[in-house]
């Protein structure tokens, strides 16, 4: 038996969350082209008759722009202590740029095996895998450099079989049957975001969280109320849209996943709450599940 802990780490939008998904095969973290998706170290464990890892989805390390940001950045940080193996993950079609060049220089200062994951080569051509390799190997000496298209599933399973060689421990973390530990709240909430995300502009993502604010079962249906809330009047005005077209697409749209996860009929009531500067309020951030 071999078992660990695995770091995904990389800027926003790289396609940490996909690789993730693909690597465990279930919809373990919301996905979107986005930047900034992720706000929580979401946990995937991946089981083999003789294997469990166990992988933590991060934040994008990026240059803060409020509390909420620093928080994110923290949660991040905290998860590249303690594991075996950390992720590197980068996007073939973006350049190296100054924020890849930042998470590489806050990787010099652990001992743990780094991998580079080169991400999204199912877009580009032979010849710029090659020079990716050569731009990023200068920078820091790789244990493993691996080219994947998480999209694609394209050689996420070397991932996986690259990993084992650097396990050390034989403890059964989790349960053979458990792949997440998302609770019902937050796997509902993340999907409410996610349709946001899907249908409205660029400039409303990052002033938008969600939370549950209840749940009742009934023989029939399961009745979910939910708040979406928002840091200004204009973003609300985007999310409730003309005549509540919008809000009602939302709805509708993450019922129907709702729905195939609880495998039971939904009632999803969505209420938008403006909440100014929300993501800059230590208050309300410790409210809604954020440690300083």
């Amino acid at each position: 038996m071999k078992s660990g802990f695995v770091s995904i780490v990389g800027r926003p939008n790289v396609g940490k969350s996909t690789l993730l998904n693909s690597i465990i095969n279930k919809k373990i973290a919301i996905t979107s082209d986005k930047s900034g998706t992720t706000r929580n170290n979401i946990k995937g464990i991946y089981n083999e008759e003789d294997t469990q890892i166990v992988f933590v989805d991060t934040p994008g390390i990026h240059k803060a722009q409020n509390k909420l940001g620093k928080l994110l950045n923290k949660e991040a940080y905290f998860s590249l202590d303690d594991v075996d193996v950390i992720l590197f993950v980068v996007d073939i079609t973006k350049p190296l740029g100054t924020g890849d060049k930042f998470i590489i220089e806050t990787l010099k200062k652990y001992n743990t095996p780094v991998f580079l994951i080169i991400n999204k080569i199912d877009k580009v051509k032979y010849e710029d895998i090659l020079k990716t390799i050569t731009d990023y190997k200068d920078l820091y000496d790789f244990k493993e450099i691996i080219p994947v298209s998480s999209l694609k599933n394209k050689n996420v399973k070397d991932i996986i079989s690259t990993i084992k060689k650097y396990l050390t421990s034989n403890i059964l973390y989790y349960p053979e049957n458990i792949s997440d530990e998302n609770t019902i709240e937050f796997t509902i909430s993340e999907i409410i975001r996610e349709k946001i995300l899907d249908l409205t502009r660029d400039e409303v993502p990052h002033s938008v969280m969600c939370k549950v604010d209840n749940i009742e079962e009934s023989d029939n249906v399961i009745n979910i109320q939910a708040t979406i809330i928002v840091d200004r009047e204009s973003i609300k005005r985007i999310i409730v849209g003309h005549n509540g077209s919008m809000i009602k697409d939302i709805g509708i749209n993450s019922r129907k996943e709702i729905e195939i996860i609880l495998d039971k009929k939904v009632y999803l009531e969505l209420f938008v709450k403006v909440v100014e500067k929300w993501r800059d309020k230590d208050s309300f951030l410790k409210e809604v599940g954020y440690k300083n």
